[in-house]
Formats: structure tokens, C-alpha cells, sequence
């Protein structure tokens, strides 16, 4: 009689290796940012929701403002976000019919990074998702037109544990993800994974949709390898 165990085995642990090997692929399709290469600082626009804006997160941690401490004084980065914005046109608060949107445009950024989507789950706003790819398209489109003509990097958005909150919901999260990767390479954009930087930490996400201080240091860790390659620098204090 022959023994199967060690063939399967030894499958086993290869297809578990294979799997390993495509998750630690970088999400980036474009080149990481040199500073040396702009005059004056890299003028960052961070486009969002109420995770971008600070929700949840002391006052001044939010993770652009996070983000900016780790950047230095080579880059600017500016928080554009605002609570409760949907990506979509239907939704029920469009991010694109705001002034915000409007500032990030006129500030002409070398570097755009958007997160947007969380809102959009809501079920009175996901029964619409056919819309979620053709406005997110025009939102990128608008940004490449301008005559600083960034880099973009888009946002796999922040997990929603458990039951979620406020409408907002996990099932519409892992629905959003495979569209932002295609969009991402279809459009030649980053993508900075924001879900896989909090999954394993759900009590980052107190209220299940917004992230404490320490949540947001993750986001903006996350945020500053993809944007400049290199490691997040070790926060004072911490060995």
C-alpha cells in the first residue's frame, strides 16, 4: 500500500510557502518618492473620510498629522478629510461636492494619497456600488490632470471589526479591495494597504470603524514605506 501523507505533505507546505511569497509582494506601481528631486517640500494632499480627518485619534494624532512627523520637514503633508464623505457621487455625502475636494485640487500636491470607500459600504450607499468604480476613476482622473502632476497612491480601507458601526461594514470592505487593486493597475496608482495594517488589531478600531492613537500610527507607518521605501523610523522612546 503506498503512503500519500509525506507527497501531500510536502504540497502542503510549498502551496503555504507560495502563499506567503505573493503576500509579501509590494502593492506600489509607481516609483517611491525622492524629496531631493522637488523644490521645497513634497506637497502631500491626504483625501479621506473621518479616519483621514482624525476621528477617534487624539487631538493632533490623526495619521496624516502622524505621518507628517515621520516625513520630516522635507514634505507637507495637509489633511483634507472630512467625516461621514462617501467616494460616490450617489452616495448619501458625496466627498467630491466638497470644498475640501476643491482645496486638495487647487493646492496642486506632488503626492495624493486617498482613502476613501468605508463610508460607501452603508447599505442606503453600497446598493449603488456600480458607481463605486467609474467615480473613483473620475476622482483619480482629476488629480492627473494638474500641473504638478502627482504620484497617487490609493487606500485599501481600514478593517471593520465584527458587526461594524453605523451602517458601515466588513462585507462591503472585502467587495471594495479587489476593486481598488484592479483600478490601481489599470490607472498606474500605489496602493497602501490600510487593512492588512490593522486586521490583526481590531482593538486599534475601538468604536469597530475609527482608529485610537496607535491605530493611526499604524495607518501612517504603512502610509510612509509605501511612499518613500524604506522603514518606518522607530518612534522615541520605543526600542
Amino acid at each position: 500500500m503506498i503512503d500519500f501523507s509525506h507527497d501531500m505533505k510536502t504540497k502542503i507546505r510549498l502551496a503555504t510557502l507560495f502563499a506567503l511569497a505573493l503576500s509579501s509582494l509590494p502593492l506600489l506601481a509607481v516609483d517611491p518618492v525622492d524629496p531631493g528631486k522637488y523644490d521645497g517640500p513634497v506637497k502631500l494632499a491626504c483625501v479621506g473620510d473621518s479616519i483621514t480627518q482624525g476621528a477617534g485619534a487624539e487631538n493632533g494624532s490623526s495619521y496624516p498629522s502622524q505621518l507628517q512627523e515621520l516625513l520630516g520637514d522635507k514634505w507637507k503633508v495637509t489633511n483634507y478629510g472630512l467625516s461621514g464623505r462617501t467616494l460616490m457621487d450617489s452616495g448619501d455625502v458625496p466627498y467630491m461636492k466638497e470644498s475640501a475636494y476643491k482645496e486638495a485640487l487647487a493646492s496642486e500636491p506632488d503626492v495624493v494619497l486617498i482613502m476613501l470607500g468605508t463610508n460607501d459600504t452603508k447599505p442606503q450607499n453600497w446598493d449603488k456600488k456600480a458607481d463605486f468604480v467609474p467615480d473613483y476613476t473620475k476622482m483619480v482622473k482629476s488629480f492627473q490632470v494638474l500641473k504638478s502632476n502627482p504620484k497617487i497612491w490609493i487606500s485599501r480601507p481600514c478593517p471593520v471589526p465584527g458587526e461594524g458601526n453605523f451602517g458601515i461594514n466588513e462585507a462591503g470592505v472585502q467587495e471594495q479591495i479587489p476593486l481598488i487593486d484592479k483600478l490601481a493597475k489599470d490607472m498606474g496608482l500605489g496602493v497602501i494597504d490600510m487593512h492588512a495594517a490593522l486586521e490583526k488589531t481590531p482593538e486599534l478600531l475601538p468604536d469597530r470603524v475609527h482608529t485610537n492613537t496607535e491605530g493611526a500610527g499604524k495607518m501612517a507607518e504603512a502610509a510612509f514605506v509605501a511612499l518613500t521605501g524604506k522603514e518606518a523610523p522607530v518612534p522615541a522612546g520605543v526600542e
